[in-house]
Protein backbone atom coordinates (compact mmCIF):
# COMPACT_ATOMS: atom_id res chain seq x y z
CA UNK A 1 0.00 0.00 0.00
CA UNK A 2 1.43 3.37 -1.02
CA UNK A 3 2.23 5.84 1.73
CA UNK A 4 -0.01 8.92 1.60
CA UNK A 5 1.17 12.48 2.04
CA UNK A 6 -0.63 12.59 5.40
CA UNK A 7 1.35 9.52 6.48
CA UNK A 8 4.56 11.33 5.57
CA UNK A 9 3.43 14.40 7.52
CA UNK A 10 2.48 12.37 10.60
CA UNK A 11 5.89 10.69 10.62
CA UNK A 12 7.54 14.11 10.36
CA UNK A 13 5.37 15.35 13.23
CA UNK A 14 6.36 12.47 15.50
CA UNK A 15 10.04 12.90 14.64
CA UNK A 16 9.88 16.71 14.89
CA UNK A 17 11.58 16.90 11.51
CA UNK A 18 12.59 20.52 10.90
CA UNK A 19 12.89 19.90 7.14
CA UNK A 20 9.08 19.98 6.96
CA UNK A 21 8.76 23.44 8.48
CA UNK A 22 6.56 25.52 6.20
CA UNK A 23 5.09 22.55 4.34
CA UNK A 24 2.13 21.79 6.60
CA UNK A 25 0.24 22.72 9.77
CA UNK A 26 -1.29 20.07 12.01
CA UNK A 27 -4.63 20.45 13.76
CA UNK A 28 -5.14 18.38 16.92
CA UNK A 29 -8.80 17.44 17.11
CA UNK A 30 -8.80 16.63 20.85
CA UNK A 31 -7.47 20.03 21.90
CA UNK A 32 -8.50 22.31 19.05
CA UNK A 33 -4.88 23.49 18.75
CA UNK A 34 -2.91 24.00 15.55
CA UNK A 35 0.86 23.39 15.61
CA UNK A 36 3.92 23.50 13.38
CA UNK A 37 5.74 20.19 12.55
CA UNK A 38 8.44 20.66 15.19
CA UNK A 39 6.17 21.47 18.12
CA UNK A 40 7.63 20.09 21.36
CA UNK A 41 4.22 19.49 22.91
CA UNK A 42 2.99 15.93 23.42
CA UNK A 43 2.41 14.12 20.12
CA UNK A 44 -1.19 13.07 19.41
CA UNK A 45 -2.40 9.81 17.92
CA UNK A 46 -2.76 9.54 14.15
CA UNK A 47 -6.56 9.48 14.26
CA UNK A 48 -6.64 12.69 16.29
CA UNK A 49 -4.89 14.92 13.77
CA UNK A 50 -5.58 16.50 10.42
CA UNK A 51 -3.20 18.43 8.20
CA UNK A 52 -3.53 21.80 6.54
CA UNK A 53 -1.32 23.60 4.01
CA UNK A 54 -1.56 26.92 5.86
CA UNK A 55 -2.39 28.30 9.30
CA UNK A 56 -5.20 30.28 7.70
CA UNK A 57 -7.06 27.15 6.63
CA UNK A 58 -6.59 25.55 10.05
CA UNK A 59 -7.93 28.64 11.80
CA UNK A 60 -10.92 28.81 9.47
CA UNK A 61 -11.65 25.23 10.58
CA UNK A 62 -11.77 26.46 14.18
CA UNK A 63 -8.27 25.65 15.45
CA UNK A 64 -6.37 28.16 17.58
CA UNK A 65 -2.57 28.67 17.52
CA UNK A 66 -0.39 26.71 19.93
CA UNK A 67 1.28 28.90 22.58
CA UNK A 68 4.34 26.63 22.63
CA UNK A 69 5.40 26.45 18.97
CA UNK A 70 3.69 29.69 17.81
CA UNK A 71 2.76 28.50 14.30
CA UNK A 72 1.89 32.01 13.11
CA UNK A 73 5.63 32.76 13.13
CA UNK A 74 7.35 31.07 10.17
CA UNK A 75 10.64 29.38 11.06
CA UNK A 76 13.45 30.31 8.69
CA UNK A 77 11.45 33.13 7.16
CA UNK A 78 13.22 36.47 7.02
CA UNK A 79 11.84 38.59 9.88
CA UNK A 80 9.87 41.63 8.74
CA UNK A 81 12.36 44.08 10.26
CA UNK A 82 15.23 42.44 8.37
CA UNK A 83 13.17 42.39 5.16
CA UNK A 84 12.80 46.17 5.45
CA UNK A 85 16.56 46.57 5.84
CA UNK A 86 17.23 44.33 2.82
CA UNK A 87 14.65 46.23 0.75
CA UNK A 88 16.42 49.47 1.65
CA UNK A 89 19.76 48.01 0.55
CA UNK A 90 18.23 46.86 -2.72
CA UNK A 91 16.90 50.35 -3.37
CA UNK A 92 20.20 51.99 -2.39
CA UNK A 93 23.27 49.70 -2.17
CA UNK A 94 25.38 52.64 -0.93
CA UNK A 95 23.37 52.91 2.27
CA UNK A 96 25.27 51.70 5.34
CA UNK A 97 23.45 50.41 8.40
CA UNK A 98 25.56 50.61 11.54
CA UNK A 99 24.64 49.17 14.93
CA UNK A 100 23.05 52.48 15.94
CA UNK A 101 20.88 52.45 12.81
CA UNK A 102 19.76 48.90 13.54
CA UNK A 103 18.77 49.80 17.10
CA UNK A 104 16.73 52.71 15.73
CA UNK A 105 14.85 50.13 13.65
CA UNK A 106 14.23 48.03 16.77
CA UNK A 107 16.79 45.38 15.79
CA UNK A 108 19.39 43.98 18.16
CA UNK A 109 22.75 44.08 16.29
CA UNK A 110 23.79 40.78 17.91
CA UNK A 111 20.61 39.11 16.63
CA UNK A 112 21.26 40.56 13.18
CA UNK A 113 24.78 39.14 13.21
CA UNK A 114 23.59 35.67 14.25
CA UNK A 115 20.80 35.62 11.66
CA UNK A 116 23.14 36.49 8.79
CA UNK A 117 25.81 34.05 9.94
CA UNK A 118 23.19 31.30 10.04
CA UNK A 119 21.46 32.06 6.74
CA UNK A 120 24.23 33.64 4.64
CA UNK A 121 27.45 32.46 6.26
CA UNK A 122 28.70 36.02 6.82
CA UNK A 123 27.92 38.85 9.23
CA UNK A 124 25.47 41.60 8.31
CA UNK A 125 28.25 44.17 7.98
CA UNK A 126 30.17 41.82 5.66
CA UNK A 127 26.96 41.25 3.68
CA UNK A 128 26.55 45.01 3.20
CA UNK A 129 30.14 45.33 2.03
CA UNK A 130 29.79 42.51 -0.49
CA UNK A 131 26.49 43.95 -1.71
CA UNK A 132 28.18 47.34 -2.30
CA UNK A 133 31.06 45.66 -4.14
CA UNK A 134 28.55 43.85 -6.37
CA UNK A 135 26.86 47.16 -7.21
CA UNK A 136 30.22 48.81 -7.86
CA UNK A 137 31.35 45.98 -10.13
CA UNK A 138 28.29 46.43 -12.34
CA UNK A 139 28.84 50.18 -12.57
CA UNK A 140 32.48 49.76 -13.59
CA UNK A 141 31.46 47.07 -16.06
CA UNK A 142 29.09 49.60 -17.63
CA UNK A 143 31.90 52.10 -18.08
CA UNK A 144 31.67 54.29 -14.98
CA UNK A 145 34.88 55.54 -13.37
CA UNK A 146 36.47 53.69 -10.47
CA UNK A 147 36.86 56.75 -8.24
CA UNK A 148 33.30 58.06 -8.63
CA UNK A 149 31.90 54.54 -8.25
CA UNK A 150 33.82 53.90 -5.03
CA UNK A 151 32.30 56.93 -3.31
CA UNK A 152 28.87 56.56 -4.91
CA UNK A 153 28.44 53.06 -3.44
CA UNK A 154 29.36 54.23 0.04
CA UNK A 155 33.10 53.64 0.54
CA UNK A 156 34.91 56.29 2.54
CA UNK A 157 38.23 55.93 0.73
CA UNK A 158 39.53 54.76 -2.61
CA UNK A 159 42.10 52.53 -0.94
CA UNK A 160 39.47 50.86 1.22
CA UNK A 161 37.35 50.23 -1.85
CA UNK A 162 40.33 48.79 -3.75
CA UNK A 163 41.26 46.47 -0.90
CA UNK A 164 37.68 45.17 -0.51
CA UNK A 165 37.33 44.74 -4.25
CA UNK A 166 40.62 42.85 -4.59
CA UNK A 167 39.76 40.61 -1.61
CA UNK A 168 36.80 39.28 -3.63
CA UNK A 169 38.00 39.34 -7.23
CA UNK A 170 41.74 38.97 -6.77
CA UNK A 171 42.37 41.96 -9.03
CA UNK A 172 42.01 45.72 -8.77
CA UNK A 173 38.81 47.44 -10.01
CA UNK A 174 40.64 48.70 -13.11
CA UNK A 175 41.55 45.14 -14.11
CA UNK A 176 38.12 43.64 -13.48
CA UNK A 177 36.70 43.84 -16.99
CA UNK A 178 37.21 40.09 -17.52
CA UNK A 179 35.49 39.19 -14.24
CA UNK A 180 31.88 38.02 -13.99
CA UNK A 181 29.31 38.10 -11.19
CA UNK A 182 26.39 35.79 -10.54
CA UNK A 183 23.79 37.46 -8.31
CA UNK A 184 22.45 35.51 -5.32
CA UNK A 185 19.25 35.99 -3.33
CA UNK A 186 17.38 34.08 -0.63
CA UNK A 187 13.63 33.60 -0.86
CA UNK A 188 10.95 31.79 1.11
CA UNK A 189 8.38 29.34 -0.25
CA UNK A 190 5.73 27.08 1.31
CA UNK A 191 8.25 24.23 1.00
CA UNK A 192 11.12 26.03 2.68
CA UNK A 193 13.83 28.55 1.93
CA UNK A 194 15.49 28.59 -1.48
CA UNK A 195 18.54 30.21 -3.02
CA UNK A 196 18.29 31.72 -6.48
CA UNK A 197 21.18 32.79 -8.72
CA UNK A 198 20.93 34.92 -11.83
CA UNK A 199 23.05 36.41 -14.59
CA UNK A 200 22.03 38.88 -17.29
CA UNK A 201 20.76 35.92 -19.35
CA UNK A 202 18.37 34.63 -16.69
CA UNK A 203 17.95 32.50 -13.57
CA UNK A 204 20.80 29.98 -13.44
CA UNK A 205 20.13 28.26 -10.11
CA UNK A 206 17.08 27.66 -7.94
CA UNK A 207 17.53 25.17 -5.10
CA UNK A 208 16.33 24.53 -1.57
CA UNK A 209 18.91 25.68 0.95
CA UNK A 210 19.05 22.25 2.63
CA UNK A 211 19.96 20.38 -0.57
CA UNK A 212 23.05 18.29 0.16
CA UNK A 213 24.67 19.05 -3.19
CA UNK A 214 24.11 22.81 -2.97
CA UNK A 215 27.71 23.75 -2.15
CA UNK A 216 28.94 21.57 -5.03
CA UNK A 217 26.42 23.22 -7.36
CA UNK A 218 27.66 26.68 -6.36
CA UNK A 219 31.27 25.69 -7.06
CA UNK A 220 30.39 24.04 -10.38
CA UNK A 221 28.36 27.04 -11.53
CA UNK A 222 31.10 29.50 -10.55
CA UNK A 223 33.69 27.43 -12.40
CA UNK A 224 31.56 26.97 -15.53
CA UNK A 225 30.84 30.69 -15.78
CA UNK A 226 34.24 31.80 -14.48
CA UNK A 227 32.27 33.93 -12.05
CA UNK A 228 31.96 35.00 -8.42
CA UNK A 229 28.61 34.31 -6.72
CA UNK A 230 27.69 37.29 -4.56
CA UNK A 231 24.53 38.60 -2.86
CA UNK A 232 23.05 41.19 -5.14
CA UNK A 233 19.98 42.48 -6.93
CA UNK A 234 18.92 41.24 -10.34
CA UNK A 235 15.78 42.16 -12.33
CA UNK A 236 15.10 38.46 -12.97
CA UNK A 237 14.58 37.92 -9.23
CA UNK A 238 11.49 40.13 -9.21
CA UNK A 239 9.88 38.09 -11.99
CA UNK A 240 10.93 34.80 -10.38
CA UNK A 241 9.41 35.65 -6.99
CA UNK A 242 6.13 36.72 -8.57
CA UNK A 243 5.84 33.62 -10.73
CA UNK A 244 6.78 31.27 -7.88
CA UNK A 245 4.10 32.86 -5.70
CA UNK A 246 1.55 32.28 -8.46
CA UNK A 247 2.74 28.70 -8.96
CA UNK A 248 2.45 27.77 -5.29
CA UNK A 249 -0.96 29.43 -5.18
CA UNK A 250 -2.12 27.15 -8.00
CA UNK A 251 -2.46 30.10 -10.37
CA UNK A 252 0.45 29.39 -12.74
CA UNK A 253 1.22 26.24 -14.74
CA UNK A 254 4.14 27.55 -16.84
CA UNK A 255 7.14 29.76 -16.11
CA UNK A 256 8.22 32.50 -18.47
CA UNK A 257 11.05 33.95 -16.40
CA UNK A 258 14.26 33.69 -18.50
CA UNK A 259 16.54 30.83 -17.46
CA UNK A 260 20.17 30.14 -18.18
CA UNK A 261 21.39 26.62 -17.47
CA UNK A 262 24.79 25.79 -18.99
CA UNK A 263 25.62 22.12 -19.42
CA UNK A 264 26.66 19.47 -21.91
CA UNK A 265 24.68 19.01 -25.11
CA UNK A 266 23.17 15.81 -23.68
CA UNK A 267 22.14 17.56 -20.46
CA UNK A 268 20.61 20.40 -22.45
CA UNK A 269 18.58 17.90 -24.46
CA UNK A 270 17.34 16.16 -21.31
CA UNK A 271 16.47 19.43 -19.59
CA UNK A 272 14.61 20.66 -22.67
CA UNK A 273 12.65 17.41 -22.62
CA UNK A 274 11.80 17.94 -18.95
CA UNK A 275 10.29 21.33 -19.74
CA UNK A 276 7.95 19.67 -22.24
CA UNK A 277 6.28 17.48 -19.61
CA UNK A 278 2.86 19.09 -19.11
CA UNK A 279 1.83 20.49 -15.75
CA UNK A 280 -0.04 17.86 -13.75
CA UNK A 281 1.49 14.94 -15.67
CA UNK A 282 4.44 12.64 -15.05
CA UNK A 283 6.88 10.63 -17.15
CA UNK A 284 9.12 7.69 -16.32
CA UNK A 285 12.85 7.81 -16.92
CA UNK A 286 12.34 5.26 -19.69
CA UNK A 287 9.72 7.47 -21.36
CA UNK A 288 12.03 10.44 -21.07
CA UNK A 289 14.88 8.48 -22.69
CA UNK A 290 12.57 7.41 -25.50
CA UNK A 291 11.43 11.01 -25.98
CA UNK A 292 14.99 12.09 -26.80
CA UNK A 293 15.34 9.04 -29.10
CA UNK A 294 17.87 7.30 -26.86
CA UNK A 295 15.84 4.50 -25.23
CA UNK A 296 18.95 2.76 -23.90
CA UNK A 297 20.16 5.86 -22.06
CA UNK A 298 17.80 5.58 -19.06
CA UNK A 299 20.59 5.78 -16.49
CA UNK A 300 22.26 8.69 -18.27
CA UNK A 301 18.92 10.51 -18.40
CA UNK A 302 18.43 9.97 -14.67
CA UNK A 303 21.90 11.36 -14.02
CA UNK A 304 21.21 14.43 -16.17
CA UNK A 305 17.98 14.99 -14.24
CA UNK A 306 20.02 14.93 -11.03
CA UNK A 307 22.35 17.60 -12.44
CA UNK A 308 19.47 20.02 -12.99
CA UNK A 309 20.16 23.20 -11.01
CA UNK A 310 16.78 24.82 -11.66
CA UNK A 311 14.36 23.08 -9.33
CA UNK A 312 10.68 23.58 -10.27
CA UNK A 313 11.53 25.80 -13.26
CA UNK A 314 12.92 22.74 -15.04
CA UNK A 315 10.43 20.24 -13.57
CA UNK A 316 12.50 17.16 -12.80
CA UNK A 317 9.95 16.40 -10.06
CA UNK A 318 7.60 15.20 -12.82
CA UNK A 319 9.80 12.20 -13.59
CA UNK A 320 9.02 9.05 -11.59
CA UNK A 321 9.94 5.37 -11.61
CA UNK A 322 8.41 2.99 -14.15
CA UNK A 323 6.40 1.42 -11.34
CA UNK A 324 5.07 4.80 -10.25
CA UNK A 325 7.42 5.17 -7.30
CA UNK A 326 8.98 8.48 -6.38
CA UNK A 327 12.72 8.50 -6.91
CA UNK A 328 15.59 10.92 -7.29
CA UNK A 329 14.79 14.47 -6.19
CA UNK A 330 17.50 16.63 -4.65
CA UNK A 331 15.03 18.63 -2.60
CA UNK A 332 13.72 15.48 -0.89
CA UNK A 333 11.03 13.00 -1.90
CA UNK A 334 8.53 14.62 0.45
CA UNK A 335 8.83 17.85 -1.53
CA UNK A 336 8.49 15.92 -4.78
CA UNK A 337 5.28 14.36 -3.50
CA UNK A 338 3.99 17.77 -2.41
CA UNK A 339 4.69 19.35 -5.81
CA UNK A 340 3.02 16.51 -7.68
CA UNK A 341 0.00 16.73 -5.39
CA UNK A 342 -0.16 20.48 -5.99
CA UNK A 343 -0.08 20.00 -9.75
CA UNK A 344 -2.68 17.25 -9.67
CA UNK A 345 -4.95 19.52 -7.61
CA UNK A 346 -4.76 17.27 -4.54
CA UNK A 347 -3.56 20.15 -2.37
CA UNK A 348 -4.49 23.78 -2.01
CA UNK A 349 -1.43 25.42 -0.49
CA UNK A 350 -2.77 28.96 -0.58
CA UNK A 351 -0.74 32.09 -1.09
CA UNK A 352 2.59 32.88 0.50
Amino acid sequence: MNETLDDVYYKALIEKDSRYEGSFIVGVKTTGILCRPTCTARKPKRENVEFFPTTKEAMLKGYRPCKICRPLEQLGETPLAIKKILDALTADPSRKFKDWDLRQQGIDPAMMRRWFLKHHGITFHAYQRVYRINSAFKRIKNGEGVTSTAFDVGFDSLSGFGDSFKAIFGVSPKLSKAQTIVDLCRLETPLGTMFACATEQGICLLEFTDRKMLETEFKTLAKMLNAHILPGNNPHFTVLKQQLAEYFAGLRTEFTVPIFSPGTSFQQEVWACLRKIPYGQTRSYAQQAAAIHQPAAVRAVANANGMNRLCILIPCHRVIGTDGSLTGFGGGLWRKRWLLDLESKKTNPGLF
